[in-house]
């Protein structure tokens, strides 16, 4: 592993979650094709995108502004598969599993935050 990202448990749990959303969203209804299913997904691979260009080759100050952009894109995800529920599109069973996923991630994103101080 080359990049300073790659090492981050963070990182590799929020490709995880991308890839777990991307999976969800092939589910979803053709309906939801351009509104619901790309919204999760962009958001969910906003994750782990914005670690990995916050973290490489900027300031401690620079990685925290891509970390909180980071926060608000896995909330967004949190915020995505209620509305997926709502909608009868997963189970309260699959809510709970990403929901928890989303919980992990924000307490390892806080974390690495406040590492940086």
């Amino acid at each position: 592993m080359s990049f300073k990202f790659e090492k981050l448990k963070v990182w590799q749990k929020a490709v995880d979650l991308a890839a777990e959303a991307n999976e969800l969203a092939k589910s979803f209804s053709k309906d939801e094709l351009f509104i619901l299913s790309a919204q999760i997904k962009r958001a969910a691979d906003s994750v782990s995108l914005n670690i990995a260009e916050g973290s490489t080759g900027q300031s401690n100050a620079e990685f925290k502004k891509f970390l909180g952009y980071t926060l608000r894109s896995n909330v967004e995800v949190a915020g995505c598969i209620y509305l997926a529920r709502k909608r009868n599109l997963i189970s309260d069973e699959h809510f709970s599993d990403i929901y928890a996923r989303c919980e992990e991630i924000l307490v390892m994103i806080n974390g690495l935050k406040n590492s940086l101080e």
